[in-house]
């Protein structure tokens, strides 16, 4: 346990005091509905880039992918060149279509997305996305929630259930009051400090060693996999050894975490929420390089451990927090270590808002009070926010570590979700009946492979379940969405090729309809 240290306390409770404040403030901006759940579609380049990958990077960011690579060395980074590609890909290929069909059809959840897509009447395409969201999610919140507790444990030695307590307060508070606005405009705050601690905190280990020069050689000492990108280390009784190459089915798992970007529910809602597809480029750029930068400073942090620290860590996970003491003055590692729970922090809140929409707009509104107010709705939705940040909180009791529960909730939205995003986007004539067999094949096969793996015998294969989930998806949505259903009446061809277009021209109007030329919804709007 790190010693506590006034410093560190006064950095942690300004910054959540900031945080609620911040809420308290966005509330008078939260007067309908669609501000609550996407802020009126009003994010500027810059607040959608940061917002994005704050939301994207939680707690194993500086947790869970430091102790990946203290572990087992630079073989460990293959999640990281996964994780960049991935990002790269989704604004590219996702964000502008997403954003030009989600407001004509006035969507503001993937569910109420996908059943207007498809035209699906038995609304069993927004029940199905909207318990895979809520299921998924919950146990993703669980493990932000897991790794906020054992931040302040580690730093205060408060106890991990009185840190998981605290923590789960402050964020709910400033959700239910602020709703996106809120989450939004504290993700701007927290993506910039945690850049700027991802930048800061590896410079001043280079500088301690002596450059990379001194780094490579103390790597070099503990074990040569460490260095070695298709190999990794074997970390065991405070020493490392040589673990063995890395293998096709280790690398194409690690990559295929790049994968669930199509999938994400907190990402994606980023999309939907930005200003104009004008501003999707100079945010694709900027998300890049944020993600680019944090990760790269996270994987350093990870591998300049080995060399920097007096002794092993018992907990690798703890890398970035020990670092930051041993190697900072107390008012630095405040700031520092603010990053950390940053970074847990903009994951959570997002996750926490996407399971109260999915539960207010996709279940109470769709099937219980078809007529519900903005105000009914408004409640609702805090009413729901509360309830899976309690669920979540009861899950985090149980611990586990924070990459393996991540790892697992980001494999359930990429194969459930991926796929069917993908093709809803590019192919006009998908059916329903596709879309169904998509989600449903994906998300089945992420919660059942660890049980079918080992059934194979000499071919089991030890992958991440991404990627069988992601195939498994894949092959249902083309082959139900080829040859079961009705196809949509509504000609998605050209519309799909403009907001394309429309993404990458800056002189493309505002507001331009581009679904004038073609057939329109029925008369009231989308169904709900």
């Amino acid at each position: 346990m790190i010693t506590l240290t006034v410093p560190v306390m006064i950095t942690f409770g300004v910054f959540l005091i900031a945080v609620v404040m911040v809420g308290v403030v966005t509330q008078s901006e939260t007067a309908t509905f669609e501000d609550f759940t996407v802020g009126g579609r009003r994010l500027n380049a810059p607040m959608a880039a940061l917002s994005a990958g704050a939301a994207d990077m939680s707690g194993w960011l500086f947790l869970g992918l430091p102790g990946a690579v203290y572990m087992a060395g630079i073989g460990a980074t293959w999640i990281a060149v996964g994780l960049i590609i991935g990002t790269y890909l989704n604004w590219r290929l996702v964000a502008p279509r997403l954003r030009v069909y989600t407001e004509r059809t006035n969507s503001v959840t993937l569910s109420a997305y996908l059943e207007e897509r498809f035209e699906d009447r038995s609304r069993m395409i927004r029940l199905l996305s909207a318990v895979v969201t809520v299921v998924f999610f919950t146990v993703y919140v669980a493990s932000g929630l897991l790794a906020g507790g054992l931040l302040f444990d580690e730093l205060f030695g408060a106890g991990f259930r009185l840190g998981l307590t605290l923590f789960a307060v402050v964020i709910v508070v400033y959700t239910i009051l602020g709703g996106f606005r809120a989450v939004s405009i504290t993700h701007s705050i927290q993506g910039t400090i945690m850049f700027l601690a991802a930048i800061a905190l590896p410079a001043i280990i280079l500088w301690h060693l002596g450059g990379f020069g001194a780094l490579t050689r103390e790597l070099d000492a503990a074990s040569p996999a460490l260095l070695d990108p298709v190999a990794e280390a074997s970390f065991a009784s405070n020493t490392w050894t040589e673990g063995g190459a890395l293998g096709v089915v280790a690398m194409i798992s690690l990559l295929a975490w790049g994968l669930g970007y199509f999938g994400q529910p907190h990402i994606l809602i980023r999309f939907m929420s930005i200003r104009s597809t004008r501003d999707i480029p100079m945010a694709r750029r900027l998300g890049v390089l944020w993600v680019t930068v944090v990760l790269v400073g996270a994987s350093l942090i990870g591998l300049a451990g080995i060399a920097a620290l007096n002794e092993p860590l018992k907990n690798p996970e703890t890398a970035f927090i020990s670092l930051s003491a041993l190697l900072t003055s107390p008012w630095l590692a405040g700031i520092l270590l603010v990053a950390v729970l940053a970074a847990i922090k903009s994951t959570v809140d997002s996750q926490l808002l996407v399971s109260a929409t999915s539960l207010a707009e996709d279940l109470y509104r769709a099937f219980f009070n078809r007529r519900a107010s903005d105000t009914i709705l408004l409640l609702v939705g805090r009413v729901s926010v509360v309830a899976v940040g309690l669920v979540a909180y009861v899950i985090a009791l149980s611990g586990g570590a924070v990459l393996d529960i991540v790892a697992y909730a980001w494999a359930g939205f990429g194969a459930a979700f991926g796929p069917v995003i993908l093709l809803s986007l590019y192919w006009p004539r998908m059916t329903a009946a596709g879309a169904k067999a998509g989600m449903l094949a994906g998300a089945l096969t992420v919660l059942v492979w660890d049980e079918i793996d080992p059934l194979l015998g000499p071919l089991e294969t030890g992958i991440y379940e991404m990627v069988p989930g992601v195939l498994a998806a894949t092959a249902a949505a083309l082959l139900f969405g080829k040859y079961v259903g009705r196809r949509p009446t509504r000609d998605w061809t050209h519309a799909m090729d403009d907001a394309a277009a429309q993404s990458e021209s800056a002189a493309a109007p505002q507001n331009e309809d581009l679904w004038a030329p073609y057939p329109q919804p029925p008369a009231g709007g989308p169904r709900m």
